[in-house]
């Protein structure tokens, strides 16, 4: 591991060392881990015990991350390691962000061998996700600025879940991100994630006024949980006022999993009565995921209407974008990371062996 990265810790007076890489801050003993469980104190250093493993590499579509307004139908490598700082009943991954297992994963992959996979699969992009990359930051970073030298964009899909005191360091070396933003309530955060809302918050702020990264947010509704019509009214009214009207939101349905098996899926009605509540908030971009429904998967103009980018699951079927970006109908600017032309990965899905 690179030793130009900061130590995120803090020496206390009973000699337990503070991780203050994210919220959470655990108190460490020495040989200790803390909740994500892949760092670990090792003398007066927290270490990250998985740097250049991962639980193995896919190129699938930018659109499954999801993100819909950068560089759409391009493909992906993606990857994850092992762990979480956040303890979701519902984790749709649970198998690698709960795996206390370092069996699972692949043998070491250095940063400089992501970035040339990517190059020679002629992927736009990496993506750190699977588990959240705030708990590899190290080996995250150290892929970034490697798949920077060779000029493939990087991707984080993460909770947002991170200190004030790493953020700046981890995202400037991104280039799009989608947070995870599970719940509008300090009780959920609390009851189902064992954490708290206001530090993603200050997390998504902190991109949108803070950063040139390009944002999008996914929420997955949880019947019963985080779907009622008063917390969706918090919650997207909030999006509108701190980070504007353009980010792009995407409503994900839920399907039991992991400790939550005995909630019922979400109900496409559930999920078009949410994306209601955020149009009238404003919200000009908001998409359905986890259910077939091209026309909520598909981006209108929010000025003539008019399909800018049309999509069938991850595959781009209509575009009407000009050269800069604009609705062909209208001239309306769609706020975004664009190239001339729409790339043609669809629903591919390709392992890696790197």
């Amino acid at each position: 591991m690179n030793k130009r990265h900061p130590q995120f810790s803090e020496g206390l007076a009973d000699g337990r060392l503070l991780c203050t890489l994210c919220p959470r801050e655990c108190r460490l003993a020495d040989d200790q881990r803390g909740l994500c469980f892949v760092r670990k104190r090792e003398g007066d250093n927290i270490e990250l015990t998985t740097y250049g493993r991962s639980s193995g590499f896919v190129i699938d579509p930018i659109e499954k991350k999801p993100l819909n307004h950068f560089y759409p139908g391009s493909s992906v490598l993606s990857f994850g390691t092992a762990g979480c700082n956040l303890s979701c009943k519902f984790c749709q991954n649970w198998d690698m962000s709960k795996s206390r297992e370092m069996d699972i994963l692949q043998s070491p992959v250095t940063p400089q061998a992501i970035a040339q996979a990517a190059r020679e699969h002629q992927c736009h992009s990496v993506a750190f996700t699977y588990n959240d990359p705030v708990i590899f930051y190290e080996y995250a970073v150290d892929t970034a600025i490697a798949c920077h030298e060779s000029g493939i964009k990087t991707v984080a899909v993460t909770a947002g879940y991170i200190n004030q005191y790493a953020r700046a360091g981890f995202f400037q070396h991104i280039d799009a991100v989608n947070v995870d933003l599970k719940g509008f309530s300090e009780s959920f955060y609390h009851e189902l994630c064992a954490g708290s809302l206001q530090p993603v918050l200050d997390t998504l702020e902190y991109l949108a006024q803070e950063t040139q990264v390009w944002t999008e947010i996914t929420t997955l509704l949880i019947p019963g949980e985080n779907d009622s019509d008063k917390e969706l009214d918090a919650m997207t009214s909030w999006i509108a006022e701190h980070l504007g009207a353009e980010v792009p939101l995407h409503f994900s349905a839920f399907h039991p999993d992991y400790k939550l098996m005995n909630h019922p899926p979400t109900t496409h009605h559930s999920l078009l009565r949410a994306k209601q509540i955020a149009n009238k908030n404003g919200l000009k971009h908001v998409y359905l995921g986890n259910v077939h429904d091209p026309v909520n998967a598909s981006t209108s103009c929010p000025t003539c209407g008019e399909t800018m980018i049309g999509r069938v699951g991850y595959t781009i079927t209509e575009w009407h974008l000009d050269v800069n970006g604009r609705c062909k109908s209208c001239g309306q600017t769609l706020p975004g990371v664009f190239e001339p032309s729409h790339g043609t990965w669809g629903n591919r899905y390709q392992r890696v062996q790197i």
